[in-house]
């Protein structure tokens, strides 16, 4: 599939019908408490051009951080006082975290939430990246910037089901292994509801 079709068929996926997402998906005798708080944050799905065609941008946390060490994540975080919203959020970690200039991002529209286990309500935010983009790891929160392929990341057939022992029971996730990159939890969650949509 050529970049422009690519393009194309995100911002098509835009438009296509969805609903909110969860860490609990695939656990559903997990009872989640009545008026819980979740806190607002934003993730920048950012698709680059590639050799051989879109790219996203994926980085792998510091080791050293207390939470969700060495993990597979998009740019992001939870909203600050001064973000005015879940975009301005995920634009201003991505600057941080990657160095990725917001000028520099065309936002193409933002997919549901996703809650996460840790008590966000996460918003993707879908962007392209315009002009040449060098992404220079922040040390105290990246240990490194890489992309996945486009085909890689929209093909449903790459995504499965694994699971793990989590806080006394057994807990599954999605996963959508790239190389040596284990992309799974709210990540590949993420990823797999883009696909969804993105699919025909």
């Amino acid at each position: 599939m050529a970049t422009a079709e690519q393009e194309a068929a995100l911002r098509r996926a835009l438009r296509a019908p969805g609903t909110p997402s969860s860490d609990f998906d695939l656990n559903p005798a997990v009872v989640l408490p009545e008026g819980r708080k979740l806190r607002p944050a934003g993730v920048l799905m950012a698709f680059q051009h590639g050799a051989t065609g879109l790219e996203l941008v994926l980085t792998k946390r510091s080791s050293r951080l207390k939470h969700h060490p060495g993990q597979i994540a998009f740019p992001g975080g939870k909203v600050d006082p001064g973000d005015a919203d879940e975009t301005a959020a995920a634009l201003r970690e991505a600057q941080e975290e990657v160095a990725l200039d917001p000028a520099q991002v065309e936002v193409l529209g933002t997919l549901p939430p996703h809650e996460t286990v840790t008590g966000f309500l996460v918003t993707p935010v879908l962007g392209l990246v315009q002009g040449d983009f060098r992404p220079i790891p922040e040390p105290g929160e990246v240990d490194e910037v890489f992309a996945v392929p486009y085909a890689h990341v929209m093909d449903g057939s790459r995504y499965s089901v694994q699971g793990r022992r989590w806080r006394g029971q057994r807990r599954l996730y999605f996963t959508v292994p790239y190389g040596s990159y284990y992309i799974w939890g709210a990540t590949a969650r993420m990823l797999r509801a883009l696909a969804e949509r993105v699919a025909p």
